[in-house]
């Protein structure tokens, strides 16, 4: 069955894929993709990295499951945290856009 609906209105489906960087526990830089995902009550973020998976509840927009998901890092050690929007749908934006900081708690 396929669906004529905007990618942004489909439920359960990959919507944004952003990146994600800073550093590890033990120090070391790393960079994963974030797939965003559109649910039937807002949007979803998770991350892998080596054995550490981390992920939000369904919350009511990108940014705010982004802001979480860094918490969820911060909360593990991870620091000097910042995403970006890599793609929307199929289409490629990461040079064009700003990196969004999340400050490491004090």
């Amino acid at each position: 069955m396929s669906t004529s609906s905007p990618l942004i209105f489909q439920k359960n489906t990959v919507i944004e894929k952003h990146q994600v960087e800073g550093n590890d526990p033990p120090g070391r830089s790393f960079s994963r993709m974030v797939p965003v995902t559109r649910t039937a009550t807002g949007y979803t973020a998770r991350v892998q990295y080596e054995s550490v998976t981390a992920e939000t509840p369904s919350l009511p927009t990108i940014a705010e499951a982004l802001r979480y998901l860094a918490g969820q890092l911060q909360k593990m050690a991870f620091s000097r945290l910042r995403t970006r929007l890599n793609f929307r749908g199929k289409k490629y934006y990461a040079e064009k856009e700003a990196w969004v900081d999340y400050p490491d708690p004090t």
